[in-house]
């Protein structure tokens, strides 16, 4: 059986031996970095071409032995790789190496990189005396397509030199200082921009969008440490946005105006966190309506996550989006003094929501406590009006016994259903509110809000695995 497989082994080698060398240099350069350098150990036709195939460095702890020391790894690995850098990722403790990382990024193996990401590892810092950025990141303006900045102060020079960045495509900021007006003009020099994520900055009080290119955009908002944050976001002309995407239900700014964004499918979380949304003319404050004139009929999926089972407020926005295919409600806590207030609503035929007639295919409801009798109105408002719904999945926030979701199907268990054939999948699980959500540049996912549960620990530990009930 050892004869076999190393006479397997070899063949396999013989047979990827036969490909030119720009193929196998491809194969390599997709390859982590570590992972990469040990192909030179393959056989001598493979030598070579670690050091001139386009470089992935990505340096962080596993990248890291005993051996090596983080500064002296670096350069070693820039001065001896031949072929161009395709990306660069720092991953590290800024203190101990802050005063070499500009001398990194000007080495000229770094010419034409394509991604760049520098992360320091700085979650309890001071904002207020984070380091700022290398002025030599700004050299590679002409030809990153990626770029990620985590944890520095950006400063107004960026805003000054005006700088071009044609062929960005994912911008990332989180965690940095930067001003408004340096912010605006970084954004108005990236024509090629699909994907944008600002998480937690500090400097930015108000951000207007103006983008012929942007299809996705993520933000969050930490009030917690003071300073100037994001109050007010406006999407003033995004004629290719498709998703907007606030990464916590708790951080929200508080004023959302969309004022042209006319191919937008993906909205969600919206929470009374945000004081005031503007969808065209139609209003929300605190998620009740003022106004309701406006509808888009281009939203697909709502992910919404209210105080309690409001269902009024779920409902009226519902009403702006007539052709909505899935509803995420995340439950935010609430005293149980307070959940007992009533919530059945009736469903009036004569005047429909129109996305229950034709278009509503999957509601998902998390942190549901199903002994609360306004939980259960607000589930089956949806069963019982519904026409079109496929499937309901419903995850408790705890872990539940085999009685208490026995319980719920006894409940649920109608035969008046709108849509006799729709799937209502039980679950219990952990309190989730979707802030692991880390799609915003993942432009491929159809939805996404689409994730596996994260399931329940108590389950695992009792070897019950991903335990799910029908109705």
């Amino acid at each position: 059986m050892r004869t076999w497989r190393m006479r397997s082994r070899k063949r396999k080698r013989k047979k990827s031996s036969r490909l030119p060398d720009a193929v196998l240099g491809s194969i390599v350069s997709l390859l982590a970095t570590k992972e990469g350098a040990r192909t030179q150990a393959i056989s001598r036709r493979w030598r070579p071409l670690w050091r001139s195939a386009p470089l992935n460095l990505v340096v962080n702890r596993e990248l890291i032995n005993k051996t090596h020391k983080l500064i002296d790894l670096i350069p070693k690995v820039l001065s001896e790789h031949r072929g161009p850098t395709r990306r660069f990722l720092l991953c590290f403790c800024i203190d101990d190496c802050y005063d070499k990382i500009e001398g990194w990024l000007s080495s000229q193996a770094l010419d034409s990189l394509q991604e760049l990401q520098l992360n320091p590892k700085l979650w309890f810092a001071d904002r207020k005396k984070l380091y700022p950025l290398p002025p030599a990141a700004c050299r590679f303006s002409p030809t990153l397509r990626v770029a990620k900045f985590h944890g520095f102060h950006l400063p107004d020079l960026i805003g000054h030199l005006s700088l071009k960045f044609p062929c960005l495509e994912q911008l990332t900021l989180e965690r940095v200082t930067i001003s408004e007006d340096a912010l605006q003009s970084m954004l108005s020099g990236c024509p090629a921009l699909e994907s944008l994520e600002l998480k937690e900055n500090l400097g930015i009080a108000r951000l207007c969008i103006s983008s012929q290119t942007l299809k996705s955009l993520g933000f969050c908002v930490d009030s917690r440490y003071g300073g100037v944050f994001l109050q007010e976001l406006v999407i003033e002309d995004a004629p290719c946005l498709e998703r907007l995407l606030a990464l916590d239900p708790k951080g929200g700014p508080a004023t959302i105006r969309i004022i042209c964004a006319p191919k937008l499918e993906i909205l969600g979380m919206l929470s009374e966190d945000i004081s005031e949304l503007h969808l065209g003319r139609t209003i929300f404050q605190k998620g009740v309506a003022v106004s309701l004139t406006t509808k888009m009929h281009t939203m697909r999926v709502l992910v919404f996550s209210p105080v309690g089972p409001d269902l009024d407020a779920v409902v009226n926005f519902l009403k702006c989006f007539p052709c909505l295919e899935r509803l995420y409600v995340i439950f935010q806590p609430l005293s149980r003094a307070i959940y007992y207030i009533g919530n059945a609503r009736k469903y009036d035929p004569l005047h429909p929501i129109e996305c229950f007639q034709l278009h509503l295919k999957k509601v998902v409801l998390k942190n549901y406590d199903g002994e609360n009798s306004a939980f259960i109105n607000f589930a089956k408002f949806f069963l019982l009006n519904a026409k079109a719904l496929k499937e309901m999945k419903i995850t408790s926030p705890y872990h539940r016994q085999h009685n208490f979701f026995a319980n719920i199907q006894s409940k649920l268990r109608d035969q008046l259903r709108a849509s006799p054939d729709a799937q209502i999948e039980l679950r219990c699980g952990t309190r989730d509110y979707f802030t692991r959500n880390k799609h915003t540049h993942d432009l491929s996912m159809n939805d996404p809000f689409d994730m596996p549960s994260i399931g329940c620990w108590r389950c695992k530990e009792l070897g019950l695995g991903d335990t799910t009930y029908q109705v």
